[in-house]
């Protein structure tokens, strides 16, 4: 059962680095106490903690988005550096970066995702006044 005393108060203004921060560290954005996720990639319908309706937030494309680009300028410089240093044979270095690639993607892409959310929940207040 939501906690009324976590419970946000709506005229205060949402802090757009906390919130940012929740979302990173995969956290409801408006308490940071309860988990944003069901599964890996699933938001709650609701906060637990704090009863903040989180469904609300479509991340849609973003994170998928924001996830790619972080990947491609993190593996540019070592797949350079990878192939003038070391000079590997085409299929090896295939493999090896589609798995790093991989591994990457799935390690940013879920607190990528609670950002996106963290960001869209500190600006629905100011949307609303505009």
């Amino acid at each position: 059962m939501a906690d009324p005393s976590l419970k946000p108060d709506p005229e205060e203004a949402r802090d757009l680095r906390r919130a940012l921060r929740h979302g990173l560290l995969c956290r409801c954005p408006a308490c940071g106490k309860a988990p944003l996720f069901d599964g890996y990639l699933t938001v709650k319908a609701r906060c637990p903690a704090c009863g903040t309706d989180l469904h609300e937030y479509r991340a849609a494309d973003a994170p998928a988005f924001f996830t790619m680009t972080i990947v491609g300028l993190i593996l540019i410089p070592v797949i350079a550096w990878y192939f003038v240093a070391l000079r590997p044979d085409p299929l090896t270095m295939a493999v090896v970066l589609s798995i790093g690639m991989t591994a990457l993607t799935l390690l940013l892409l879920r607190p990528t995702k609670g950002a996106v959310i963290g960001f869209l929940w500190s600006q629905k207040e100011r949307d609303r006044g505009a």
